[in-house]
């Protein structure tokens, strides 16, 4: 099927408790690796495209081919933006037929993330996809022994209604206690504040840093409220492991490292899409 927002399923999601995963993707030997695990466990899921490689002259080619693939699933998928670093950036990536974007005024006071946020929102309304904003500021992993135990940049929860009210956003990224990349030290997620945000608002809830969580971690964040979690370095780690196994191998070629990548994305995905209840939900 064509690609579709990731919004109805997100909805879907908090009232089912499950979640559904957004997988960051780089190149196309890992699109392909998503699609074979989102088709094999029949899970609607999220192909992203991070900021920082938006300005890439490739990057029209990689969604058009993410698009390609969408259409010859019979799966519900979606192209999202991942940490839009700017309205313009954000609507760079509606021009390229991204079904959802993500704006990332985290680091901003709460009245210019409102105003930022509200400027996506209705370029994204006026062009049928949909928006996630951040609220709080989930950091980097590398930080977390500081910034994890001083609870830095926490989401509010008597901000949230304010801000979806505001900005007319569709879901809405929290920080409870995750955090960016690998951690330094052991991550605590702060279930009753994730409570607290779910009872002020409808909208479906996302945990950013989902890797390096553990399954009890993740089960227990779905379970609170949260409907979307987002995996990037597990996979970059898992493919380099399996890349690396490849290249060392007896009789390795290139066409058996990017295989060796696309499985380490199918092994991956589909145990997250196992893990977060998104299987058989396609």
């Amino acid at each position: 099927m064509p690609l579709v927002s990731i919004k109805e399923q997100l909805q879907r999601a908090t009232e089912e408790g499950f979640a559904v995963p957004l997988f960051d993707a780089f190149e196309m030997a890992a699109v392909e690796g998503i699609f074979a695990a989102v088709e094999t466990k029949k899970a609607p899921a999220i192909v992203a495209i991070y900021d920082a490689f938006l300005s890439l002259p490739a990057v029209p080619a990689h969604a058009a081919f993410i698009r390609e693939m969408a259409r010859l699933s019979p799966m519900p998928v979606s192209l999202m933006l991942d940490h839009g670093s700017s309205p313009g950036q954000c609507e760079k990536a509606l021009a390229l037929g991204f079904t959802d974007v993500m704006y990332d005024g985290s680091k901003l006071s709460i009245d210019e993330n409102i105003a930022e946020t509200r400027r996506v929102v209705l370029a994204a309304h006026a062009a049928g996809a949909a928006v996630e904003a951040e609220l709080g500021h989930v950091g980097q992993g590398s930080d977390y022994e500081s910034i994890g135990a001083a609870r830095d940049a926490f989401t509010d929860p008597d901000t949230v209604g304010r801000f979806v009210a505001d900005t007319g956003v569709d879901y809405l990224a929290v920080a409870v206690g995750t955090a960016h990349g690998l951690y330094k030290g052991r991550p605590h997620i702060d279930l009753g504040l994730i409570k607290k945000i779910r009872a002020t608002t409808d909208i479906p809830l996302v945990l950013h840093g989902g890797t390096g969580l553990s399954e009890a971690q993740y089960r227990d964040a779905i379970g609170a409220g949260i409907a979307k979690i987002n995996i990037s370095t597990d996979l970059i780690i898992a493919a380099t492991d399996k890349m690396v196994g490849a290249a060392r191998a007896e009789g390795a070629s290139y066409l058996g490292i990017v295989h060796a990548a696309r499985e380490a994305y199918r092994e991956r995905c589909s145990y997250y899409l196992d893990l977060f209840g998104a299987s058989g939900k396609g």
